[in-house]
């Protein structure tokens, strides 16, 4: 028989009967996981039982100060005694990856939680690295998977992989090598990877606010990364241009619209083209495109800056460090590239023949309202990142979560329709959370444009808003934000593809 890398009780502690999650794992004394035959309930309530039983005797085993919770202290000496030695990072990070009330240990109940959905991941990584569908990984499998996913290493690096997961000597890993390994150890570098989708890069819906992609070492090594944002820079310069028209109306319904001026998109539409011809739909779109170099230069750079300062020696982060290290990317960069945010609402306001140009339309601003004016609407603007950001992380990640554990079968990759929801839907949130503040960045920005129009406050913007206009008033605009959505999203990507395969970027 396979000598274990864990000890059986290690070994045997999830899915003894293979019934679970398809695993076929020897029990901790020696019984087989046959019993292809359909088993009676009383069967699978005695399975259940002894799973429930192994798990106790595994945790009452690491639980050395036998105070019902494991420590770090307690999980070194259990699992050093078990012949699992594991480094006190590793067990912080087993820890933080389960302790749910956050008490700096694990009760028996976050314990089995953290083992179970720490090998349903497994399970999913283990099968979309199997490219033959036979149960074992070898070294050419390895250095397949990671190619797809833009990350390149020599077959001499994929079997060092191997040999410290492969305890009999066959240069190839089955499940139970592979879960046995990763069990009691925490998700690094391969299986996070694989599990990881890209999407801030790939998706472009107008607003810059959402938190940077992670990029592994290896992408950053090889300049990969670069060419990751120069394709993502790309595919927003085509996505904003094709839904500008939907933008500019969005601008000015958030300035103009009232009850007694309810502007509808045809009218909107119709009104523009009366004014301007069909050029006026594009106004705004020149300065809106070239924001997004220095916008993503600064944020990725600045992004990089605060996970040093955070001091993480993980190649990804969690996704609260995610969203700090992401909002505050996000707060630098938008301070920097702000003036062209003004730029562009006054661009996509202005009449026929008020401004001729970019540099025409910065100049009067200056000479009529000062440097202050380039800096109007800021505060709200800031403040919209918080809700923006977090709340498209925290969906899109739900959603990824969610597809993996229930639909998810033979790999980890999700197919164009799945990636497409899930950056739709998470976008669609994030505006709708933020959008109130928007509206009064955009209503702040505008009004020295406005003849005679009083200085406002942030505050005092809110309260007359909602007194004249109720809460439908901060949502104005709201209809032609959300038909540019889908086409913005659909649009990024297939660009974003294109351009990756013109860079040499590998696709997953």
């Amino acid at each position: 028989a396979r000598r274990s890398l864990a000890s059986p009780v290690v070994s045997g502690v999830l899915c003894p009967c293979g019934s679970s999650h398809g695993s076929a794992v020897e029990s901790g004394t020696g019984g087989g996981g046959g019993g292809g035959s359909a088993g009676s309930s009383g069967r699978s309530l005695c399975e259940a039982s002894e799973q429930d039983r192994r798990l106790r005797a595994l945790f009452q085993k690491l639980d050395v100060n036998r105070d019902g919770a494991l420590c770090i202290h307690d999980l070194a000496v259990g699992l050093g005694r078990l012949g699992l030695h594991r480094s006190e990072l590793d067990l912080r990070k087993i820890v933080k990856a389960g302790d749910k009330d956050l008490d700096g240990q694990l009760d028996f109940e976050e314990f089995v939680h953290y083992l179970q959905d720490h090998e349903k991941k497994l399970r999913l990584v283990f099968k979309s690295l199997d490219k033959k569908n036979d149960g074992r990984i070898d070294a050419q499998e390895i250095v397949q998977s990671l190619r797809d996913l833009g990350v390149k290493i020599s077959e001499q690096q994929a079997e060092k992989i191997l040999k410290s997961m492969d305890k009999n000597g066959t240069m190839t890993i089955d499940w139970n090598e592979w879960r046995d390994y990763h069990l009691l150890h925490p998700v690094e570098n391969i299986p996070e990877i694989i599990l990881y989708w890209k999407h801030s890069t790939i998706f472009d819906v107008g607003e810059n606010l959402t938190v940077p992609d992670e990029f592994t070492v290896e992408e950053r090594q090889t300049g990969m990364w670069w060419r990751h944002l120069v394709a993502g820079g790309g595919a927003g310069a085509v996505s904003r241009t094709c839904t500008a028209p939907l933008d500019r109306l969005k601008v000015l319904m958030q300035v103009h619209a009232s009850r007694s001026n309810n502007m509808c998109i045809i009218g909107g539409f119709t009104q523009m083209i009366r004014e301007g011809g069909p050029r006026s739909l594009w106004r705004g779109n020149g300065i809106n495109v070239l924001k997004i170099a220095p916008e993503s230069a600064i944020k990725f750079m600045a992004y990089e800056q605060i996970k040093r300062f955070i001091g993480t020696d993980q190649e990804m982060l969690r996704i609260h460090e995610r969203l700090l290290a992401g909002s505050l990317a996000g707060a630098i960069a938008q301070s920097s590239i702000y003036p062209m945010e003004v730029l562009k609402t006054r661009m996509a306001l202005r009449k026929t023949g008020q401004y001729s140009g970019m540099l025409d339309c910065a100049k009067n601003i200056l000479a009529k309202e000062g440097m202050a004016a380039f800096y109007k609407g800021y505060i709200p603007n800031m403040l919209g990142i918080i809700p923006y950001a977090g709340i498209d992380l925290a969906v899109y990640e739900t959603l990824k979560n969610t597809w993996l554990q229930r639909y998810a079968v033979n790999s980890a990759d999700p197919g164009v329709f799945v990636l497409l929801a899930c950056g739709t839907i998470s976008s669609t949130c994030g505006q709708l959370a933020s959008y109130p503040l928007a509206l009064v960045r955009t209503r702040m920005q505008a009004q020295a444009s406005v003849e005679g129009a009083p200085e406002v406050t942030m505050r005092g913007l809110f309260k007359h808003i909602l007194k004249t206009e109720g809460a439908f008033g901060l949502y104005r605009g709201l209809a032609p934000n959300f038909m540019k959505v889908i086409p913005a999203v659909s649009i990024s990507y297939v660009v974003y593809e294109n351009l990756k395969m013109t860079l040499g970027v590998d696709s997953r």
